[in-house]
This record gives C-alpha cells, structure tokens and sequence, in this order.
C-alpha cells in the first residue's frame, strides 16, 4: 500500500490515484477547487434556474434525498432559488429513527414527497447476491438510488434533477468527470458504486427480470432526448461536509452523537443501518475506513493536521458495526458466522497478511496499528 503525502488515503481506494509527487488526486481535485471562480458558477446556475422556471412544469426539480444532511442542503438551496421540487426517496429497508426525523423535517420545509419502497423479498435477496459476489452491501442501494429519481423525473417530465455533491471530486476521480456537472452514463458507470454491473446482469434463478425491474427502467438517452438536465449541486456551490451540515442543521436538520457509527462525523450516514456495513466492508477489501474518509476531508479543509488525524484513527480503529450486522443477517436470512465466511472471502490478500492466526495489513500508514483476529 502506498498511502498520500498529504492526507491519509491510500491507492487501493477505487479511483484514488497517487502521482509521482507523492500526493492523491482527491487532494489535488481539492486544491483546484479552491481555486475554483465560484460566482461565476453561482451566475451559471442562476442562469440555469432560470431557464428551468419558463418552461413552467409542475415541479421545477426533482431532488433525490435520504434523511442525511446533504438532502436537506439540497432542498434548501433550490427553495432559495424559488424552485418548486418533488422530493424522491428510495427507503431503505433499515432506515433510522433519527433518520425519519429528519426526513420528515425536510418535507415539512415545503416540498411535495415520494417515499419509494423496493419490495423487501427481492431486496434482502439482491443484497445476500451481491454481497456474496463483490463483498458489497451497498450495490441494490446505489442502483435504487440513482435510477428510481431518474424515472420518476422522466415520468412527470421534470426538467431538472439535482444531486449533492460529485463524489469523484471529493474521493478521487479523473479531471474529465470532475470537470463536467453532469450526473450521466459514463459517470454512474466509474463512480455509481455497482461494480460497473447492471440490474438485468443479476437475473437468475432467485431473481427474476420483473424482480429487478424496479432497478431498471430507462434509457440514459430519454434525459437528452426529453431535456432533463441532471446536475450535481456541488458544481455550482463550493461543497464542504461542516459547511452542508450547518445549513441543514439551521434547518431543522439533527444529528447523531451519542451514536456514531462508522467515520468522524455525527451527522453523516445516519438514516440507514446497513450503510455502516457498506463502510466497513472497505477495511477488508481496500485497507482504508470511512474514518480515514472523513478525516482526509478534515485534512484538506486544514482542519485538522495529518499528525491528530493519525492520533484519533489509532484511537477509534476499524469501527466494526456489531449491530448493524446483526440486523443485514435476520434481513438476508444468513448467520453471522455466515457472514463472516463470506467477508473473509474478499479479503484483499494482496495487503493483508496472516501472522500468529491474526490478520495485519502490511505496511499500514500506523505500525502495529491494528489486528484482527480470525472471524
């Protein structure tokens, strides 16, 4: 493992690349964005918005929101360009007390709502599947996520759909995808989190076409051709995990601190029990954790120094969500002894290494930083 100069990430994670500097492009990305002329971007999304509102649809946007912090900066944004938007939320089968709050806080900012449901047969199905597959929770997730927005938007011939922040430009992604503030094919395919599978590449004996119909559906040529713009927010407004969480929490927005699950922060990923699993499952497949996520993102924004970061990942370690495994095995049907076969499976054997029957990564960013017995 080869780990960057300058914040804590490194090279195993998907899209993270380190130059011959020493330093990752998530870190590079973030420098240019810095320097980034946001009023003249702000000017071209006001231009953007204004050409939406003279079409005079019904509803002006279509946002896909969760009970998290970035949906409800997204509502608010858009409100405060006098926007009218439909509210799209695919429910997860695990969503969170806190994170019903806060959904509700959201709509109750004035926006109409869909609460979308994936039937939980087929779902703890397809979550069983590709976990076993690719040692990921979170591929019917991020399929349901994008695609269900994007038929409902042509559905009720929405013009515009506005995702958060582009993830390539805070996790590692090529210039060209950075650059661009589209959400389209060819970035769902690199950054969509699905394996660069399709829902139909899933058909088999426990999954049916009409199972996974739900994942499917449209054609990302329909966009172009009936004029539905899809557009990451954090394109036209400087994105920042505090700055986000700020406004939603002016807004209603609660977070989650006597509860803190996987990463640093209390207001992320706290309407959903199984994103925790998805997280976690990056230790034994990559080497790096939704803490050293976060604290990378705390790096760049120079708030915190590499030195403390270090100190505070040692402290918290991999964070292993005992409970909400529980829970993904009595959803999917499967013991836990099961379940940890099957993690054990994607082990990357790569950077780990078996010593006195106990896993260590090899040359992990902190010596002797971490070992885990055999599950």
């Amino acid at each position: 493992m080869i780990f960057c100069k300058e914040c804590i990430l490194p090279n195993t994670r998907p899209n993270l690349f380190i130059d011959s500097s020493g330093i990752c492009n998530a870190c590079i990305n973030h420098k240019k964005k810095n320097n980034t002329d946001w009023s003249s971007r702000k000017k071209k999304f006001e231009r953007l918005v204004s050409s939406i509102k003279k079409k005079n649809k019904i509803y002006d946007c279509l946002v896909p929101v969760s009970g998290g912090k970035d949906s409800t900066w997204q509502i608010v944004k858009c409100l405060s360009y006098g926007l009218k938007p439909l509210a799209v939320t695919w429910k997860t089968p695990s969503r969170t007390i806190i994170g019903e709050r806060n959904l509700n806080n959201l709509i109750n900012l004035g926006v109409d709502h869909l609460d979308f449901q994936v039937n939980p047969k087929v779902e703890s199905k397809f979550m069983l599947e590709t976990f076993k597959k690719f040692g990921s929770t979170g591929i019917p997730m991020h399929m349901a996520i994008f695609n269900i927005p994007i038929k409902v938007a042509l559905k009720f011939n929405i013009p515009l759909i506005v995702w958060g922040e582009n993830s390539a430009q805070e996790y590692g992604g090529q210039r060209v995808d950075i650059d661009s503030y589209e959400l389209n094919q060819d970035w769902f395919k690199k950054y969509g989190v699905t394996q660069g599978s399709e829902p139909y590449d899933w058909v088999s004996k426990k999954l049916s076409k009409k199972d996974l119909g739900t994942y499917q559906g449209f054609e990302w040529s329909d966009l172009k051709k009936n004029k539905i713009y899809s557009i990451f927010l954090g394109h036209f407004f400087k994105w920042d995990a505090k700055n986000s969480y700020e406004i939603a929490r002016k807004n209603g927005f609660k977070s989650n601190v006597k509860n803190l699950k996987t990463g640093i922060y209390s207001h992320s990923d706290i309407d959903c029990d199984f994103i925790s699993i998805h997280h976690w499952m990056k230790w034994y497949k990559f080497g790096f954790t939704r803490a050293m996520d976060n604290l990378s993102i705390e790096i760049r924004e120079k708030r915190i120094t590499k030195r403390k970061s270090l100190q505070i990942l040692k402290k918290i370690k991999d964070q292993k969500p005992t409970k909400d495994i529980k829970k993904f095995c009595k959803f999917v049907g499967i013991s836990e002894e099961v379940f940890f076969k099957i993690a054990d499976k994607h082990r990357n054997k790569n950077i780990w290494i078996k010593k006195n029957n106990k896993w260590k990564i090899k040359n992990f960013i902190i010596y002797f930083y971490y070992e885990i017995k055999k599950s």
